[in-house]
């Protein structure tokens, strides 16, 4: 019971922070958006996130410094494994799961639904 709660008031506090950002600044919702995969990106290399993630769970895990810390692990590991060629191909490996499930699902997604143009 602890981990949802505290997953929920994490992924929650991430959401409130995107939406400050967006009300309150000029930047846009890319921006943003790269802003979060990078922060997560540099929290996860510096061994920060890993922290987060045993404490909130899934609340730190799905949102997109998620997929930031996703992928400084699998640099990491990569440069662990296979030296300095690692940091090219350890976040694509790290994220390849992700990613065919999100291109799958939005295949099937398009197959389902129909599209044209709005009156």
């Amino acid at each position: 019971m602890n981990i949802i709660f505290w997953s929920f008031i994490i992924g929650g506090l991430m959401c409130v922070l995107g939406q400050i950002l967006i009300d309150l600044t000029k930047l846009s919702p890319a921006k943003i958006l790269v802003f979060f995969v990078v922060a997560g990106c540099i929290l996860g290399g510096l061994g920060i996130y890993e922290r987060l993630v045993d404490f909130a769970g899934a609340g730190a895990t799905v949102p997109l410094p998620g997929f930031g810390n996703l992928l400084a692990r699998g640099v990491k590991r990569a440069v662990d494994e296979r030296g300095l060629i690692g940091v090219i191909t350890g976040g694509f490996t790290a994220m390849a799961g992700g990613m065919t499930v999100a291109i799958v699902f939005g295949y099937l997604a398009a197959l389902v639904s129909s599209s044209g143009m709005k009156d």
